[in-house]
């Protein structure tokens, strides 16, 4: 962290990036985040502004907005949680205003919805807040963390009096091991001494830079660190790029990029947001499966860079039974066509390949080139698997991710001309809908297609009995557009990301492309 600013040395953000690797450290062995780690932590949003109503309220929306279910377990306690002075006895004491019941009472709560709780520290004489630290105090301190019911440890770098890491990170690794409790322990050294090259056989997972802010350069910044690092990373073991900043300002394009690139380098997924109130869209990229799937492969390999030229990434990431996840980054503002090959990304050889597109769902076929034309700032994610495979020919929902609300004809009704609109998913006829060869998007098995009254922006858009005219014909995009072949206009939902976008009845018109959460769409 974070209040007392470090800047990595230049050296080692260069090592990050164009990395001759030692052998790393043997892991630590103690069977814990054989996955990378999914959760969230309050820092991002709260700093010092914690308590227990927020804990437990946050434990409350991870079960109940579907995270849970997607395999965030973890929610950490950050800085701040605890009085400024140690007791009478040397024990840590949580403040009694923001923790009246103690940190027992806010674990009990978050255990009894099925969760984990982490807490925080630093290996110095005091926090980056200035708190009691736990310098020589990792004994006592352990032995609390294991009573009280914690479940992870943050264990942070300030005012570390200049003590080598071996004593204080190896300390507190050998004090929570000797209290008999599982406690993931996460080496948070902003990564300095090269924390990459021995972290392994004392933490879990370990930061590789220093803090992350809810801004594309920042992000960028903090991934160009990262990626590099891919020899080091194994299972219980993993490079920590820090949290996730997805819904605290970044565009949708950016959001969607970090939660891919995250998962692509097998990083731990620590929510940064304020999950109680965050939107349709952004609860829709922290769960989207695929990309969860990547970031929790149980071969437990981090992507390795296959080009970065003119900042047109590549990443392949092997995943377990022989597949390979394939992200395409686009650095840049401007949108740019990014292309590799099945070979390149290391798949075995065969005459054909399946692309499954990790956002939008569609599946397609290839020989072997793998190219999208990539928004700025955005990426194309892909799970590449030997054999064939198609959308086409399959009736499915489309997806609004503004609203996480389907595509509907209005009122069940089929007369030529009826609406389209975004409704609450259902299995009604009304909402299936069925790609063509001919490039139609057909409903009501087929009967009526998806239709652009015209091919101006603002153009409604409407069913009609098919007929084959260009009015008739989409294409679904990589970047999870749709497109009117007619017009070159996207498939929008008209309100934009806000309230009337969002509601039950937001109608469909066509419109310029933008890179909206509104103009993008998932099969389910």
């Amino acid at each position: 962290m974070r209040s007392v600013r470090h800047v990595l040395a230049a050296a080692s953000l260069v090592a990050a990036t164009v990395l001759i690797p030692a052998a790393p450290a043997a892991a630590l062995g103690n069977g814990l985040a054989l996955t990378p780690p999914m959760g969230w932590n309050d820092w991002n949003t709260f700093g010092c502004n914690v308590n227990a109503q927020l804990v437990e309220q946050t434990a409350d929306t991870i079960a109940a907005a579907g995270l849970q279910a997607a395999g965030y377990q973890y929610v950490n306690i950050d800085d701040c949680w605890m009085s400024s002075s140690r007791s009478s006895s040397g024990h840590l004491v949580p403040d009694p205003a923001k923790f009246p019941g103690g940190i027992t009472a806010v674990a009990n709560y978050v255990h009894g919805k099925g969760l984990k709780l982490g807490i925080y520290e630093s290996a110095g004489t005091a926090t980056c807040a200035g708190y009691p630290g736990s310098l020589n105090h990792e004994t006592t301190d352990a032995a609390d963390f294991a009573a009280w019911g914690v479940d992870y440890l943050k264990y942070d770098n300030c005012n570390n009096q200049g003590v080598d890491w071996k004593v204080r990170y190896n300390a507190m690794r050998d004090a929570l091991a000797a209290t008999g409790r599982p406690i993931v322990y996460s080496l948070c050294e902003w990564g300095q001494d090269s924390v990459w090259t021995w972290g392994a056989g004392t933490g879990n997972l370990w930061r590789t830079t220093d803090d992350i802010q809810a801004n594309y350069n920042s992000m960028l910044s903090i991934y160009h660190q990262n990626v590099g690092l891919y020899p080091y990373a194994s299972k219980g073991a993993w490079n920590d790029p820090d949290m996730l900043e997805i819904g605290n300002g970044m565009s949708y394009q950016e959001d969607r990029s970090e939660f891919t690139l995250w998962s692509a380098m097998a990083a731990p997924l620590l929510i940064g947001a304020d999950l109680r109130n965050a939107t349709p869209q952004t609860l829709g990229i922290y769960r989207n499966a695929g990309v969860i799937g990547v970031d929790q492969d149980s071969a437990g390999v981090q992507g390795r860079p296959v080009t970065t030229t003119g900042g047109l990434d590549v990443l392949a990431k092997p995943l377990a039974g022989g597949d390979v996840a394939v992200t395409l980054f686009n650095e840049n503002a401007g949108r740019a066509t990014i292309s590799t090959s099945a070979s390149a990304v290391g798949m075995a050889a065969s005459s054909q390949y399946k692309l499954t597109n990790l956002w939008s769902n569609v599946v397609t076929t290839t020989t072997g080139s793998i190219s999208a034309s990539v928004p700025g700032h955005g990426v194309v994610a892909y799970r590449v698997s030997p054999g064939s495979g198609t959308s086409i020919g399959v009736a499915r929902q489309l997806v609004s991710s503004v609203a996480n609300r389907c595509l509907d004809v209005y009122n069940n009704e089929t007369a030529n001309g009826t609406a389209v609109e975004n409704w609450d998913c259902n299995t009604g006829a009304n909402q299936k809908w069925t790609p063509t060869a001919a490039g139609e998007l057909r409903a009501y098995n087929g009967t009526v297609c998806l239709d652009a009254n015209g091919s101006a922006s603002g153009s409604k858009v409407t069913i009609w009995t098919c007929n084959g005219g260009t009015n008739q014909q989409w294409r679904l995009n990589p970047d999870g557009t749709i497109t009117g072949v007619q017009s070159g206009l996207c498939l929008d939902i008209i309100g934009g990301n806000n309230d009337a976008g969002r509601a039950n009845g937001a109608l469909a018109e066509l419109f310029t492309c933008n890179g909206g959460s509104n103009q993008d769409w998932q099969l389910r």
